[in-house]
């Protein structure tokens, strides 16, 4: 899937948890990446992050960067 199309997509899920008033957006973009994205998806949108994350959203930009960190702690703690 291109870089645009998951960058779109991931746009879509902040800006419906944005308002949400009972949650943290963060938590709520980064719950629905984790659990509804294909390991893939998360992968291409990590490696997007890596190259500048350009188009993400604030919000969007730290919830892809709290699961990428939580993704490299767990590949640390594999070795």
């Amino acid at each position: 899937m291109s870089h645009d199309k998951l960058v779109m997509m991931a746009n879509q899920i902040g800006r419906f948890f944005a308002p949400q008033a009972a949650m943290n957006p963060v938590d709520g973009i980064a719950d629905h990446l984790k659990k509804f994205w294909d390991p893939r998806m998360r992968a291409q949108i990590f490696a997007h992050l890596e190259n500048g994350g350009e188009g993400l959203d604030p919000l969007v930009r730290e919830a892809v960067l709290r699961l990428y960190e939580e993704n490299k702690q767990k590949q640390a703690a594999k070795l």
